[in-house]
């Protein structure tokens, strides 16, 4: 079955290029979130090969594609899921080739989300296609969920199908595509806490300042004091650490200079700040939007307190919760981060190691509800800049390493965890 997958990969090479320009043509950016044109392309595309599927569209212009099939024998049941909605895009930034192009130059496939996520959707749907065809020989059960509307934590996407349909998404085990580099497996994620914090003061005349504080000033120091709450030491637990330590310098290489450092930090990002009328008026108003990243083993229960002592010294303050998502991870040496691994060694000749990401995705809500996912796709090359495009060989390695991985799922290929 593993020849069987490769030689139809290798012989669908073109096809596979061709879908994803395609997909990236099919624009879906989010906002506004119509992902209609680019489901209708999933959608030919699983109906030419006679994999079963069905639309699932809580909101009509953010729909969701969701299939499912059974093996002949019982066992594990695996998710595969990706996402179809994408990040905008700054018609002030210079592309070398349009942004909506899917233009496939040099060895790459140029555009709007061909890395975040189309790349690694389409993983996800050929996967699901190939082993359809395998499916009598198969033990378990495959989903495919290409979800929309993850871009804006999935309200109407797999946020809706975790409430509604659980019981045929949630599965034993989820493998996602999500850009995280080939030379890593992601096995967590930070948690996010934004916030909105307003200051309020009675305002006055740009040249009456004995009358009245200045709302962005005391916002200025605000947000100083603030940076102490990231200075609380987040240890990690024995798992986690273990991980860590034989990544080594590949979180650097994945994830940036000083990731390393940073991944097990809480860390505070300033996203957007407003205040004042006119140059000559003391403002009156100022808020600002705080993102704090969490390391896994440290919740909003243990930062919030710490956040109402800094803003507690200010009586001018005031906070609104905006959004929270839990940190979690799952095993990093799972069995699916060994199928992963013995399968990269295997066709590249080097094994990923796992690492935590920093960014959110859709993996979480598998993991806050005790599921464990994993990560592997493509490098996030120019991902949400000008020029993002994808290597079609990691392309096609992606696709070929979550095709055999999840064959390796559903035929209880334990041999293999000891390679």
């Amino acid at each position: 079955m593993r020849d069987e997958i490769l030689g139809w990969i290798e012989e669908d090479r073109e096809e596979l290029v061709r879908f994803l320009s395609n997909f990236v043509r099919a624009r879906s950016p989010n906002p506004p979130g119509d992902t209609t044109e680019a489901t209708a392309h999933i959608a030919q595309f699983l109906r030419a090969r006679g994999a079963p599927f069905r639309i699932i569209a809580p909101q009509p212009s953010m729909p969701n594609v969701v299939g499912t099939f059974a093996g002949e024998g019982s066992g594990r049941h695996l998710v595969l899921n990706g996402h179809i909605d994408v990040f905008p895009v700054d018609e002030s930034e210079r592309w070398s080739h349009p942004p909506w192009s899917g233009a496939v130059v040099n060895g790459r496939i140029y555009g709007r989300g061909v890395v975040d996520m189309k790349c690694g959707t389409t993983a996800s749907i050929a996967a699901y296609a190939y082993l359809h065809r395998l499916r009598d020989r198969l033990s378990g059960t495959l989903t495919l969920t290409a979800v929309s509307d993850e871009e804006t934590f999935g309200p109407w996407g797999a946020r809706y199908l975790m409430e509604h349909h659980a019981h045929e998404v949630l599965g034993d085990c989820c493998l996602n595509g999500e850009p995280s580099g080939p030379i890593t497996i992601r096995f967590g994620e930070k948690g996010l806490l934004w916030l909105r914090i307003a200051v309020r003061t009675r305002g006055a005349h740009g040249a009456y300042t004995h009358l009245s504080p200045s709302a962005t000033k005391i916002a200025a120091h605000l947000i100083r004091d603030l940076e102490q709450v990231c200075e609380v030491p987040t240890p990690a637990d024995a798992d986690i650490q273990r991980a860590q330590d034989e990544a080594g310098g590949l979180v650097d290489q994945a994830l940036g200079p000083g990731a390393a450092a940073t991944v097990q930090r809480i860390t505070l990002n300033i996203g957007t700040i407003a205040g004042g009328l006119k140059v000559n008026m003391v403002p009156g108003i100022c808020s600002f939007d705080a993102d704090f990243r969490l390391p896994v083993g440290y919740g909003r229960e243990d930062i919030m307190p710490k956040i109402e002592a800094v803003v507690g010294r200010y009586p001018e303050a005031s906070i609104t919760p905006i959004n929270y998502a839990q940190p979690k991870a799952c095993d990093p040496f799972g069995d699916m981060s060994a199928f992963i691994a013995s399968n990269v060694q295997e066709l590249r000749g080097y094994r990923p190691k796992p690492i935590l990401s920093m960014g959110a995705s859709d993996a979480r809500l598998w993991r806050q509800r005790g599921v464990p996912a994993y990560i592997y796709g493509p490098f996030p090359h120019g991902m949400g800049q000008a020029d993002e495009y994808v290597d079609i060989e990691d392309f096609l390695h992606v696709v070929r390493v979550h095709a055999l991985s999840a064959l390796d799922y559903l035929t209880g290929y334990h041999r293999r965890l000891g390679s």
